[in-house]
């Protein structure tokens, strides 16, 4: 389903699902939200125009956001029902790749074993679930090589707000800059340990979790 300029979905025009997409897919590959001048740059409207759209979409309780707070645009969960909706102008083409890669049975790294014809097939969803709370960002920089992360990777994470010491997290930290580091709570700060020598920890009085690490995905 293609909008036209005159078409609206749930009473939105094509402008405002455009932004609202444009906030999710941000939101999803950074771990933090846009601000309006990011928006206005990146859909060439003005800052004004931009801010309309947002009062809109809060007002239709697609968007929520936290006064007085950086980057806090939040889609709401009818507003991802709603991007789910009109998620059907996306190519046929991609059916069968999103359907999973066929996964013809198990491989022996240590003593061969019988290779067995399998049916089943491979995909995100049979390894980790599906949901909202499941979201993927590209690894830039080396600063968990040690825990076998390398620049390009893909990390799966877990949409949460808290963490135990130990994980592997995705915090938010100075104003809005995301950052994947292990977690541990200090008597009275946060450490984000590196895993790599060169780097050092980045201490903090308080961080904002968005995600915990669940799996790894890399492309030879």
């Amino acid at each position: 389903m293609r909008l036209r300029d005159t078409d609206t979905i749930d009473g939105l025009t094509p402008k405002q699902l455009q932004v609202l997409r444009h906030i999710a897919v941000f939101h999803g590959s950074r771990c933090y939200s846009p601000t309006i001048a990011e928006l206005a740059a990146q859909l060439s409207l003005s800052r004004s125009t931009v801010f309309e759209h947002l009062s809109e979409l809060q007002r239709k309780s697609l968007l929520t956001t936290s006064p007085g707070r950086a980057r806090s645009l939040r889609l709401t969960s009818r507003g991802r029902k709603l991007l789910r909706q009109a998620r059907t102008d996306e190519p046929a083409a991609c059916e069968e790749t999103c359907a999973g890669i066929p996964l013809a049975g198990r491989v022996a790294a240590g003593s061969p074993v019988e290779a067995v014809e399998n049916r089943d097939t491979l995909s995100l969803e049979s390894c980790f679930g599906m949901g909202d709370g499941l979201f993927a960002l590209k690894v830039s920089g080396d600063s968990m090589i040690e825990e076998n992360i390398q620049p390009g990777d893909y990390v799966i994470c877990r949409r949460t707000e808290v963490a135990e010491n130990g994980q592997i997290v995705v915090a938010v930290i100075n104003d809005g800059e995301a950052t994947l580091k292990r977690f541990y709570k200090e008597q009275d700060r946060i450490r984000l340990q590196p895993a790599n020598a060169e780097y050092e920890p980045i201490y903090a009085s308080d961080c904002r979790i968005q995600g915990v690490v669940i799996g790894l995905l890399r492309r030879f």
